[in-house]
Parts: C-alpha cells; structure tokens; sequence
C-alpha cells in the first residue's frame, strides 16, 4: 500500500475515534444527556472502549483468515484509542459517580464483579499503551513484545465479563460483543494450533521448511505439477 493510502486509513481512524467524543461534548454543550446524564457518558465511553478493542484485536484474525495484511499498521492507533476511552470511562466512574470517595470505589472493586473485571481490563490495557511506542519495541525485543500484547485477549474476556455482568435486563448486544472475542480467541487458537502442528511435521522430516513455512503463513501447498 502506497503511504498516500496509508495516512488515509489512519486519518480514517482518527476521524472514528474522535466523533463519539465530539458527540458527547456537542451533546453536554446542548444539555441534551438525557434524564441520567453520567449513566449516558459512562455507557457511551465504555461502550466505545470495547467496539476500538475488539477492532484492534480483529485485524490479526482477519489477516489469518484473508491473508489480507494492509489494515495491520492500524493495530497501534485503534489500541490506544481504546485505551483513552477506557481510561475516561474510569474517570467519569471516579469524578462523576463516587466524587473520590476511595474508600467506596474499594468496596464496589472488592464486592462487584462487574467493577473488579473491568479495573482489570483497564490494568491489562496500562502496560499494552505505556509499551506501544516504537522504541519500547525495540527495547523489549519483538518477541517479548509480542508476548506482553498476547495481555490484549485477557483484557477483552475481562471487559466481555464487564459488559455481561453490567448490562440490563432486556438488552442483547452484549451477547454479540461476547460472542465476536470469541471467535476473535477462537481464530488465534486455530492458528496457534496450526502452526504448532506444521512445526512438529517439519521436525519429523515429514514437511519440507520452505512448505511449511507458507503452510503456516496461510499459503495452500499446490500439486507437484504446478510447483515444478
């Protein structure tokens, strides 16, 4: 992809993650938050949260199943979005909804399930946006970065748990997000363990390396004809 198209997509992006919240201050500046206006912004935060964790989360899926590999530079940028709409969400939860009151928020952590698995999907999302930088990369190496960012499948369990166990009666989304991360896990698990079962072949001597490399990038092996 040429870098013209690249900045498009990520303009793309940033176009998306900023209008759920220029909506939310177009509608604080016309009073217009509805009858329970904290309920309104905190729904309204966390539920972007999770739409720009589960976009983030389904770009390497969908390069799996595709083979298609352009949208995956935007992996980044959708994951730190999702970070900041996660941490105003918190933020509204602290200032708006327990006004500081540390000693309730503890209480709700400790007795709430729903508010103890979503402090940890935010916790989970700390270290994942401290380390998105280019030079974090570098300094942990590719695979332990690698390893850290596998946290992001936690974080969305955590926040599918959130949202079940938060939701009210009569509302169904929550079943669909929950049932998107796990055919999310469930696609990354395949591939795990495709490529662990073309490694053991290949350490039998059954697969020849160059194969089952493309096997596991995704390539379908061709006849022998078509090869020679």
């Amino acid at each position: 992809m040429s870098r013209r198209g690249r900045l498009a997509l990520k303009a793309g992006v940033w176009i998306v993650g900023l209008t759920p919240l220029a909506l939310l201050l177009w509608w604080a500046w016309q009073g217009d938050l509805t009858a329970n206006p904290i309920s309104f912004v905190t729904n309204t935060l966390g539920d972007w949260t999770f739409r720009l964790l589960l976009a983030s989360l389904a770009l390497t899926p969908l390069r799996i199943v595709t083979g298609i590999g352009w949208q995956m530079p935007l992996r980044r940028l959708l994951g730190l979005f999702a970070f900041a709409y996660a941490a105003l969400h918190f933020s509204v939860w602290i200032v708006l909804d327990h006004f500081f009151n540390w000693p309730q928020m503890a209480a709700d952590v400790v007795k709430r399930p729903y508010v103890t698995v979503g402090m940890l999907a935010l916790l989970g999302l700390i270290p994942l946006a401290v380390t998105s930088t280019t030079g974090m990369i570098k300094r942990l190496g590719s695979r332990n970065w690698k390893r850290l960012h596998r946290l992001v499948y936690a974080v969305a369990v955590c926040a599918a748990l959130h949202f079940l166990w938060l939701a009210k009666v009569g509302r169904r989304d929550q079943y669909v997000y929950a049932a998107i991360v796990a055919l999310l896990l469930g696609v990354r698990l395949w591939d795990a363990v495709r490529r662990a079962a073309s490694g053991a072949r290949v350490g039998r001597g059954l697969v020849p390396r160059r194969l089952a490399r493309g096997i596991a990038a995704g390539d379908k092996p061709r006849p022998t004809s078509e090869r020679s």
